[in-house]
């Protein structure tokens, strides 16, 4: 199970205490002190694994060493070791106190997010010509210490959508090395699927339905997933009651979410269109030409049609036809 968002406790380590020290030996008196080190810090940085938040569901609090009291003989304790919290390339991390964003977008990118508390100073750093042998050291300062919010939101260059079971895990498989689990059932992908089709990362987002923008079905836990791909490739069944108003319930439910998912580049498939007669498949396409330019919640732009292509997983000259778009994709990415 992937866990999305989450909410942790970040504490940075807090500073040593400097000591009070006075050297015993004859004719080399005088304070020596050790200064405390300093506390380790606490950095996010971002890999590729999309399930990397699944180590905070039951690990809620995360500390950063603290930095060692000072010694004598002027021996400062050892800094703290800095803790570095792995996170999915795509995660936003909101600091709950100070409302502050991190996005981690790159592999390996690397961010502090709590600062460790400085080392007290020893008594050796309190000697003056009118203070020799000064009994005076400092505390360590705290680290910072603050709740924060992980959300993960995919970035994919390509995002599958459609109401559930309309064949989106069966074409990432077909694409991809992905293993997606398939069924003959709504629902069957739970969480997000990612597969590489060379340069291009793409994404099988569960089945949306009517009411998912309020939370219905999966909810919006998934579309907000949708946000972050750059293209859409519609999935619609051919052997659907009505295929038209599914797309339009889809369209309806992305709009009723955030209007601007309807502004990203769009192809619309008609899957499994080896289970229907070519008649059927005609008219469909036919009744999508019908349809205005642009379709959300409220059909406003009148004219443009959409253009259908119909594929299956059976068909290889169909499949061949997507790796040719997403080819066509892959290069305007690189241009």
């Amino acid at each position: 199970m992937i866990i999305d968002d989450v909410t942790i406790t970040v504490a940075a380590g807090n500073g040593g205490d400097g000591v009070v020290r006075f050297n015993k030996t004859k004719m080399s008196l005088g304070p020596t002190g050790g200064s405390g080190g300093n506390g380790g810090n606490v950095f996010l940085q971002g890999v590729s694994d999309l399930g990397a938040l699944r180590q905070f569901r039951f690990k809620k609090e995360n500390k950063a060493d603290d930095g060692q009291t000072g010694k004598f003989q002027l021996n400062d304790g050892h800094d703290g070791k800095d803790l570095i919290l792995l996170v999915p390339v795509g995660t936003i991390a909101r600091n709950l106190l100070t409302g502050k964003n991190i996005e981690i977008t790159k592999i390996g990118q690397l961010e502090l997010i709590a600062k460790g508390g400085k080392g007290g100073r020893g008594n050796f750093l309190f000697r003056s010509a009118v203070n020799t042998t000064p009994k005076e050291a400092e505390k360590g300062q705290l680290g910072q210490n603050f709740q924060m919010r992980l959300e993960l939101k995919m970035i994919a260059d390509v995002g599958f959508i459609g109401l559930p079971n309309v064949g989106k895990s069966s074409l990432l498989n077909e694409l991809t090395n992905a293993q997606s689990k398939v069924a003959n059932y709504p629902f069957t992908t739970l969480e997000p699927n990612l597969g590489v089709y060379y340069d291009l990362i793409l994404a099988d987002i569960p089945g949306l339905i009517e009411g998912a923008s309020a939370g219905k079905g999966l909810g919006i836990k998934f579309l907000k997933h949708v946000e972050r791909t750059k293209v859409l490739f519609h999935l619609v069944a051919a052997d659907s009651a009505d295929p038209v108003l599914d797309y339009k319930t889809v369209r309806a439910e992305l709009e009723l979410y955030n209007k601007s998912l309807l502004q990203k580049p769009e192809y619309i498939f008609l899957s499994k269109s080896d289970e229907v007669s070519q008649e059927v498949v005609l008219k469909v396409k036919q009744e999508f030409k019908k349809l205005p330019a642009r379709i959300g919640y409220a059909e406003s732009v009148a004219g443009g049609g959409k253009d259908v292509e119909s594929i299956s997983i059976v068909d290889a000259n169909s499949i061949e036809k997507v790796k040719k778009l997403l080819t066509k994709i892959m290069q305007e990415k690189t241009a």
